[in-house]
């Protein structure tokens, strides 16, 4: 026990509240409601759910044992594709759905890529998206290359719930450790094994000692580390769990302080909040829910307030964008009116064509008049979907308002008892913001709109109302989303790119407030297409692109017939294909509320499939409540708030408050000619470790070799864009009077340092003056010849001088070059170098991850003899350093002289004592 309480006293509490779906929550010691998805791609395979129930069968088993007998998994939804045969097994899902499923069982990215791995794109401590695996996988057909389902799957559900990263990095396999040695990187360093160069060709496989390379003086890129099969190790879980012996998590008398390793361990409140049991947990039950059609009702304001700002009549519009291209075919629609009392207007229909959707669009208001009445508009939305079926849970409600209802808070438990979905739709400054609470019950959406047309908020808000459960190849994405007041110019002119991943169905909607405007709109070819149909009435023209678009840039020009006019240009296609997925984005912030001076992070996913986007423009708009835009340029640069380089997560760090209340996220995302790239490294962030193989008696016995998975592939991808919505969320206690200057600069993370004769080179990203914006003041750059004093006694450790260093502007890449003073300690084997930055209101950042130097040479492992000619032009044998170009920093260290091979790139995150005594803990 005392190992463990040894482990918990080391977690950092850094779980913040955040746009996360997941609906695990944690009762008596079990996990109840984690929800495994089978994505609709799969074949139908009863055995493959057996299996899923195996793998987390023997998974709760060991993660009880592992957090000594804290922590198991009660009960368990196994999601079932549609397109799957139904059985009396089978139950209606609740409010479980695929997009916000805890497991992925999905084919992998590329064909033959079979790693397990965590999508996780948050900072240290933080819960990440969902867990990935292949059907291959979970069948067993991989668990010889990265180990047993149910012990790995603990390994992924570190990362996943409790933001944990891992104790092995692909990117730094070895490192000079203290022994002077090349070690591999792990934890812990009991763990024993040998390092080799596996390589095999048709059916034979040759197996040499490593070679080291002449410039990292550390392991060539081919060499491996092979553990022994037998081991006595216990720790740990996060470097290789399939390990027999490896029953434990890194803990403070364990953890290898001195490997690039990522690990982090926090305190979430999982931890802080429970107590080990007397007895075993009884076994998982689980729960087979297919998925079936989407049940929907719209419930609409058309109070008095809504002829204010031409409310209706965009209400009118984004509905009528709704039915006709968002809400996918199968699905269930019905209508409700409400003002001061509640009308059905229509009951569900079940859309088949055109013929049920335009039916809908008959029953939009045409007038606003009355009081508000929001808890009267959702009752009769039961009252409909309850004439089609009896289980409510799942069915979803959107529900548009625009004003204030006091009245709210007695509809609220019957939404929570009837299980149904709210989604909430916030126009205009004053709609009630009790409705959030409603919207937050079952994971609805919650999307605000201002009373500023040409932001397009309502349109967009009802695009992102996909089905949670649809085949994204089914979805509708929006390609554009423009507006523009003109006053002085009366032509709105521009152009969308259609990519060859979309196409099919294609929809261009014009809006205007005043008259209709002239349109015309060509092709890639230079054709103007036919005429738009025009409603006057709602104030909007649209055209359906018959069968596929033409793969290209299309040009549209508007000209507006009085002055001022308000136009609006929307774009949405689905995927051209069902067998190729198409590029999406998906925006979110970290929180759904927050409170000043806390910053916000915006994130933007851009995938295809399961694959990143690199290299793309990502701008996110954020406005307010009363309609001031603020737009931020994301990036994928892995420094300031973006946790990780090139893996297709653009994020930013909002900090511009204007006002207290509600504020909306809307994301574009561009990819131009040459920039974007789609990456073919894989996994995308945590992954299993790949098992080489085995030593058994001393003799190695190699697994199949792992696919080639070169960071440098990458396909070059047409133009494309996209826009997507974020979502809302609400800030409090932003002062009046101009912001005070409280945001520090970022953490740098990135540091990085390389060897230039008797110099020492340091790069970063350079951090601004709030967070990733302006420019620091000065750098403050320290070094110790201990890890430890240096991470915790910062402001001690010997200064660099900086005299010479300019900051340059956030996001630029900084290098310094010094030469590094006397280090006073004894057996110092390594000098660690950190920096920390300064602001011009004397406001410090956190201190940067620490870059670490070897004062030597590291030793090589002894390998046999060898006459095999050296494939590799840079790299020595490890016993042949004659005539190898060395290149040496000479460094005076308490006396002696000692030789700089590498400063290795280091740690994000770390195991820390909490302790209001210290300073905030400082990443490796």
């Amino acid at each position: 026990m005392g190992l463990f309480r040894g482990f918990v006293s080391l977690l950092v509490l850094f779980l913040i509240e955040r746009s996360n779906m997941s609906l695990v929550r944690l009762n008596d010691n079990g996990y109840e409601d984690l929800v495994i998805a089978i994505d609709p791609g799969v074949p139908e395979d009863g055995q493959l759910i057996e299996q899923i129930k195996d793998m987390v069968t023997t998974a709760s088993t060991y993660l009880f044992e592992a957090t000594e007998k804290r922590f198991f998994f009660k009960n368990v939804s196994i999601l079932i594709p549609k397109n799957w045969k139904e059985n009396l097994n089978y139950k209606r899902p609740k409010h479980e759905s695929y997009e916000y499923a805890d497991v992925r069982i999905a084919a992998p990215a590329l064909p033959g890529r079979d790693e397990p791995y965590t999508r996780q794109f948050t900072d240290c401590g933080e819960k990440a998206e969902y867990i990935h695996f292949t059907p291959d996988y979970v069948r067993g057909k991989k668990q010889n290359e990265y180990g047993p389902s149910g012990r790995l799957f603990v390994h992924e559900w570190a990362h996943l719930r409790w933001g944990v990263f891992d104790e092995y990095n692909e990117d730094q396999p070895f490192y000079s450790a203290k022994s002077k040695k090349i070690e591999a990187t792990r934890c812990s360093t009991g763990i024993s094994g040998i390092n080799r160069v596996y390589k095999c060709q048709a059916d034979s496989c040759v197996i040499r000692s490593c070679r080291t390379n002449s410039t990292t003086k550390l392991y060539e890129k081919d060499c491996q580390f092979f553990p022994d099969k037998v081991q006595a190790e216990k720790a740990s879980i996060m470097f290789m769990q399939s390990i027999d012996s490896v029953f434990e998590f890194c803990n403070a008398e364990n953890h290898n302080h001195e490997a690039p390793s990522l690990q982090n361990i926090n305190s979430s409140e999982d931890f802080t909040n429970t107590t080990p049991m007397a007895a075993p947990p009884p076994p998982p039950v689980f729960s087979l829910l297919r998925i079936s059609e989407r049940i929907l009702c719209l419930v609409l304001d058309k109070s008095g307030s809504m002829s204010s700002f031409n409310r209706l009549n965009r209400m009118n519009q984004a509905a009528q964008y709704f039915l006709l291209q968002t809400v996918e075919n199968g699905s269930w629609v019905g209508m409700v009116h409400f003002d001061s009392v509640a009308t059905i207007k229509s009951e569900l229909i079940q859309i088949k064509s055109d013929s049920e959707r335009n039916k809908l669009l008959e029953s939009l208001p045409t007038q606003a008049y009355g009081g508000t009445s929001i808890c009267s508009g959702i009752e009769a939305a039961f009252q409909v979907i309850g004439k089609l079926t009896s289980q409510m849970d799942g069915s979803e409600i959107v529900l548009l308002t625009d004003g204030e209802d006091v009245t709210t808070g007695r509809c609220i438990d019957t939404v929570k008892q009837s299980g149904v979905i709210i989604h909430f739709i916030a126009l205009g400054p004053s709609a009630d913001e009790g409705v959030i609470q409603m919207s937050n019950i079952k994971g609805g959406k919650h999307v605000y709109a201002s009373d500023i047309a040409e932001n397009n908020g309502l349109i967009d808000a009802f695009a992102s109302l996909t089905s949670e459960n649809a085949d994204p190849t089914q979805k509708s994405l929006q390609l554009e989303s423009k507006g523009l007041t003109l006053n002085n110019d009366s032509w709105m002119n521009d152009t969308v790119i259609i990519d060859s991943t979309v196409g099919k169905d294609t929809f261009f909607l014009v809006t205007w407030e005043k008259q209709p405007p002239s349109i015309s709109l060509w092709n890639p070819s230079g054709t103007l297409t036919e005429a738009f149909t025009q409603d006057t009435l709602s104030k909007m023209a649209y055209l359906s692109i018959p069968g596929t678009a033409q793969v290209g840039t299309w040009t549209y020009s508007l000209q507006a017939k009085v002055n001022p006019e308000t136009l609006t240009m929307t774009v949405t296609s689905r995927a051209a294909n069902s067998s190729v997925p198409p590029i999406t984005v998906n925006a979110k912030m970290n929180k759904d509320t927050n409170s000043f001076p806390n910053p916000m992070i915006v994130y933007a996913q851009v995938l295809q499939g399961y694959l990143p986007i690199i290299g793309a423009n990502v701008t996110a708009f954020i406005e307010s409540k009363s309609g001031k835009t603020e737009v931020l340029e994301l990036l994928d640069n892995g420094a300031g708030a973006d946790s990780f380089k090139d893996d297709g997560v653009y994020s930013r760090y909002f900090t511009s408050y204007s006002e207290n209340g509600r504020y909306n996220l809307k994301v574009r995302a561009h990819g131009g000619t040459n920039s974007a790239r789609r990456s073919s490294r894989h996994p995308l962030n945590r992954a299993a470790a790949y098992i080489p193989g085995w030593v058994v008696d001393g003799v190695i016995e190699g697994n199949p070799p792992r696919p080639e998975n070169d960071e440098d592939t990458q396909t070059i991808l047409e133009n494309f864009s996209r826009t997507a919505s974020g979502g809302a969320f609400v800030v409090s206690q932003v002062p009046n009077t101009p912001l005070p200057d409280v945001f520090p600069p970022s953490q740098i993370t990135d540091l990085d340092a390389t060897s230039e004769s008797d110099q020492i080179k340091l790069t970063w990203t350079a951090p601004g003056d709030d967070f990733d914006v302006g420019k620091v003041q000065q750098y403050i750059i320290r070094t110790s010849g201990s890890l430890i004093d240096l991470r915790e006694n910062f402001d001690d450790a010997l200064q660099v001088n900086t005299t010479d260093l300019l900051p340059k502007e956030a996001n630029s890449k900084e290098t310094f070059v010094f030469k590094p003073g006397n280090v006073s300690e004894e057996n110092v084997t390594h000098i660690y170098i950190a920096i920390q930055s300064v602001d011009k209101s004397n406001l410090t950042s956190k201190v940067s991850n620490i870059a670490q130097v070897a004062l030597f040479i590291p030793q090589a492992d002894a390998g046999p003899d060898e006459s095999q000619p050296n494939p590799n032009p840079g790299e020595s044998h490890p016993n042949q350093n004659s005539g190898v170009n060395i290149s040496t920093i000479v460094l005076s260290v308490v006396g002696s002289v000692a030789v700089v091979s590498i400063i290795l790139s280091t740690t994000i995150c770390i195991l820390t004592k909490r302790s209001s005594s210290r300073r905030p803990t400082t990443p490796l």
